[in-house]
This record gives structure tokens, sequence and C-alpha cells, in this order.
């Protein structure tokens, strides 16, 4: 059995100059394999899921007395809202908990008037953007350490938005791969060489 090195996410000043590469994941966001095919829902359902997802985030917002502007579209084939202004960091919470909460609560939302499940992504104040970006730098920091050492390294743990941005840097990369493993919510990714 070879030797597991530890690595740990780098601050949020620290970033990567290009945008995150796109390539085929291991693993969605919600954390499963993608092993069957679905009939992709239409863009015109898919806009649907995110104007009522933004109606339940801007009636939060009401309650809450914040001020943003919301935005719904279309992007990769998900429905996503994005919400900007001031005075939101609570609504990431720490490593984005909180986010990760109210994007469940906007799904449970749309499921209750569709009927459908959906793929929502949410995002407040850019989180998401900023933590791709930190996380595109993780990945390519344990690729370095796996191609220099010719051993796996083993991230922290991650939500799986964090896992899928990882895989996606990952499995852009010759000579290594990526897998999960461990149970929510210490699921966490190694970074290894790829058997010849």
């Amino acid at each position: 059995m070879r030797p597991v090195t530890d690595t740990s996410i780098p601050s949020a000043d620290q970033s990567v100059d290009e945008e995150t590469p796109a390539a085929a994941a291991t693993e969605t966001d919600e954390g499963t394999a993608v092993t069957r095919e679905k009939k992709a829902p239409a863009d015109s359902d898919l806009f649907r899921q995110s104007e009522i997802a933004a109606d339940y985030v801007e009636g939060l917002l009401d309650i809450l007395d914040y001020d943003g502007d919301i935005d719904e579209l279309v992007s990769g084939g998900r429905p996503v809202v994005e919400v900007v202004g001031g005075r939101l960091q609570s609504l990431v919470g720490q490593r984005g908990a909180t986010l990760e909460a109210l994007q469940e609560l906007a799904r449970l939302a749309v499921f209750r008037q569709t009927g459908t499940p959906s793929r929502l992504l949410l995002d407040v104040g850019g989180y998401r953007a900023a933590r791709r970006k930190e996380l595109a730098a993780v990945a390519k920091n344990a690729v370095e350490k796996v191609k220099e050492h010719g051993e796996p390294v083993r991230l922290e743990p991650m939500s799986a938005f964090e896992r899928k941005c990882v895989h996606d840097v990952v499995n852009a990369m010759s000579g290594v791969e990526s897998e999960s493993e461990g149970v929510e919510p210490n699921r966490r990714i190694v970074v290894r060489p790829v058997a010849d």
C-alpha cells in the first residue's frame, strides 16, 4: 500500500490565473456517479426552475431584511440563481455551509412546485466562482505532488460541489486520476498516478 500525503486548501487570497478547464467529471455535484442517461430538460423548464428558486430566495432576503440583486439563468444545462449585494456573507457561512443549505431549500421549493428534482446551483456574492479558482489551485498542487513523488495525495474533506471542481481539474490532466472516498461529511478526494 502506498503512503498518502495530506494537503490543505489555500487561503482565499490564493488563486489561479485561468478558469477551470471543462472535463468529464467522475462525480456529480450531489456526490453520486453518473451512470445512466436521462432526457435533459428543455431550457424553458430549467429557466422556470431558476425563476421559482429566485422567488424563494427573494422571499428569504425580504424576511431577513437583506438587499441583493437576484439573477436567474440557465448555465451548463442547469438552472442557476445568483445573488449579488452587500452584507451577504452570512448567507454563505463558513466554507459555504450556509449556502449549501440554502441551495437545498431552494431545490425543495422547485420540487414542491414542479414535482421534479432540480440540479439548481445557487451562488451568493460570487462565492462559488472564487471557490472554483481556489480549488483549481488545490487540484494543480496535488497533481504536481503526485507527479513529483509518484505517491497518492489525499485532500481534506470537501462538499460535493468542491469535489466536482477538483475532479474536473484533475481529469483534464494526463498521468493522474482522482476518486472520492469516505462518507459525508468526511468524503474526500484522493489523487493518484495512473497505473501503467
